[in-house]
Formats: structure tokens, C-alpha cells, sequence
């Protein structure tokens, strides 16, 4: 085919990360991006950390040594449920999530940083035409407070929640309907992580896949790395 009349191709070209790995699977172009937040968007997995100790200090109770890990891949209701249930917790469902969110809402109000190069991608993605959305374990009133603080809510058409779609990311649902919100191609939309568990739901429900290295997601980066079809060591863009 002649070169002048081949049609253009739509969306961004993902070559243009400049510090990235690509696997044999990986798509050239994308027209929609679902964005998770922590530890993806927004430089908050310090604050996450020790949330689910502290609380449990705070009560008299002695900490699980794994229990970071209960907590990233669980929703708060969820951790909450768990909470209650494994250390015999007085509170209701309902009374732990408070306590959980009132030792994290003001960093999201006042303090989280967006990881380096986001606000660049993003302004490259919007160029190109991209769709982008958020879907999150985060609460939405603290997703959008941060979102909004740092200038870039209005980069994504929307919020969705794990909360409001009721499962975790150890199921497809908040993607699938994340999807549906873009009415992008699911080849074509880009699920944008830094968990494991996160990752391995998005591609076996078959979207493209891009990880981001997190410093708290260190000791599952191999496994990530080998199961994503994109590697992102930063989000910087070449010219």
C-alpha cells in the first residue's frame, strides 16, 4: 500500500514511553486507559501502609504479619469485614471504616503527590484522543478531593469505585465496567496498575496491560513484570 494513503492509526503510540519494557503481546496503540489510583496516579502507598496496624494498635490488637497484604488487595468494606471477624473487633462494618478513613482522608485532601510524569502522560493521552478513566478501591470522595487538588479530574470522564461496583479487583467487574463507560475497544484500552493481583484480573479478562513500578510492590515486580504487557519503570514520555 502506498505510504500517502494508508490510514492513520488511532490513539497513542505506546513507543513513546522512554523507559518502559514491552512484551510480545503488547498493543502499538491505545484508545482508552483505565487508571488505578494508588500507588498508579497518585504517590500514596506510604500513607497505606501502616493504616491497617495502626488501627488495630490503636485497639489493643497485635497485627498479623501479612496483613499488608490483606489490605491491598481488598476493598474497605472488605478489610473492615476481615478486621471485625479476625480480631474479634467490637465496632460495626460500618464504625471501621471510619476509623480506617479518618487516619487517611486528609492526605488525600492535603498531601498526596501525583507520581513523577503523570500529569505529562496524561496531557499526552488527551492529545492523542485518549479516553481515560479511574477505578479504584479508594472511597470516591477521596480519589476526587486528591484528583481534583492536583489538577488533573478532568482528565477522566470518571470515578468508578470498587465500593460502588461491589468486588475487589480480584474480580473483572470495576474493569468491565469501566469499559463500558469508554466504549473503547477492549484490545485498544490500556488497564494501568501496580498490584499483582490487579493485573492478573485485567488480563485474564483479556485488556492489554500496563505495570508501574511501585517501591511498596517490590517484592512481586518479576511476577509483574513477566505478566504485563508493559513495564513502566517511570511515565516519561520521548519528544
Amino acid at each position: 500500500m502506498n505510504p500517502q494513503i494508508m490510514p492513520k492509526i488511532k490513539g497513542f503510540p505506546l513507543a513513546r514511553f522512554a523507559d518502559a519494557s514491552f512484551g510480545a503481546n503488547a498493543p502499538t496503540h491505545i484508545e482508552g486507559a483505565i487508571f488505578d489510583l494508588d500507588g498508579t496516579l497518585i504517590d500514596s502507598m506510604p500513607w497505606w501502609e501502616n493504616l491497617g496496624e495502626n488501627y488495630l494498635i490503636a485497639r489493643g490488637k497485635t497485627p498479623h504479619p501479612d496483613i499488608r497484604r490483606h489490605f491491598k488487595r481488598m476493598t474497605l468494606e472488605q478489610s473492615a469485614v476481615f478486621l471485625r471477624k479476625e480480631y474479634g473487633l467490637a465496632e460495626s462494618v460500618d464504625e471501621i471504616c471510619r476509623g480506617i478513613l479518618d487516619g487517611i482522608e486528609h492526605a488525600y485532601r492535603d498531601t498526596m503527590p501525583l507520581k513523577p510524569g503523570v500529569a505529562e502522560m496524561l496531557d499526552a493521552f488527551a492529545s492523542a484522543g485518549v479516553r481515560m478513566c479511574v477505578a479504584t478501591a479508594t472511597e470516591r470522595h477521596c480519589a476526587e478531593a486528591a484528583l481534583a487538588r492536583l489538577g488533573v479530574l478532568n482528565r477522566f470522564s470518571t470515578v468508578l469505585t470498587c465500593s460502588e461496583v461491589g468486588a475487589s479487583k480480584t474480580e473483572p467487574l470495576v474493569f468491565e465496567a469501566a469499559l463500558a463507560h469508554l466504549g473503547t475497544p477492549r484490545e485498544a484500552t490500556l488497564v494501568v496498575e501496580d498490584s499483582l493481583h490487579a493485573i492478573e484480573t485485567a488480563h485474564a479478562a483479556g485488556f492489554p496491560t500496563a505495570a508501574v513500578f511501585e517501591l511498596s510492590a517490590a517484592p512481586e515486580a518479576h511476577a509483574i513484570e513477566a505478566l504485563a504487557d508493559i513495564y513502566l519503570r517511570t511515565f516519561s514520555l520521548a519528544d
